[in-house]
């Protein structure tokens, strides 16, 4: 048995310790021991995206990342997106748009979107087809989700102003 290694981390503005063996993915720690499920396991080699989290601002596989890689870190996972029981605009604009159907990849869009917003708040749909490019979806086209970035980018520029 290897020796786990203690990690403390900050998951969602909350700081976290854990315990973790060092090959652990933050994906394994996330689900397994963490209890966040809403981060989802699809190809588990960074393929698909399901598993994207934002990591100090950087959106990453959390499949291809180690836990014990967190130590110190800021991740933000999709329990943390809403706020206070309010749906992020991100996460309004996916239902209203039907920007989802079976729901697995869903986390992954939405933390990539978020990714995005934060970085370059009024995207053109080529730079949002970039960014939502390391996301797989195997239920729908991807005109839906791609109109959800847009019209979400949209009531988040008016509510700047």
């Amino acid at each position: 048995m290897s020796k786990r290694s203690r990690v403390t981390t900050t998951v969602n503005n909350e700081v976290l310790e854990f315990l973790c063996e060092p090959r652990q993915s933050l994906l394994e720690v996330l689900r397994d021991v963490l209890f966040l499920t809403g981060t989802k396991e699809g190809c588990n080699d960074g393929n698909c995206g399901a598993c994207s989290v934002i990591m100090d601002g950087v959106l990453v596989d959390a499949c291809c990342v180690l836990a014990v890689e967190a130590e110190g870190c800021r991740i933000d996972t999709i329990e943390g997106m809403a706020v206070d029981g309010e749906l992020h605009p991100l996460q309004k604009a996916f239902l209203e748009g039907t920007g989802m159907q079976c729901g697995i990849c869903t986390p992954g869009f939405l933390m990539a979107a978020k990714a995005l917003l934060d970085q370059h708040p009024q995207p053109d749909e080529q730079k949002i087809r970039h960014w939502l490019a390391g996301n797989l979806c195997r239920c729908t086209g991807y005109d839906k989700l791609v109109r959800s970035v847009m019209t979400a980018a949209e009531t988040m520029a008016e509510t700047r102003s």
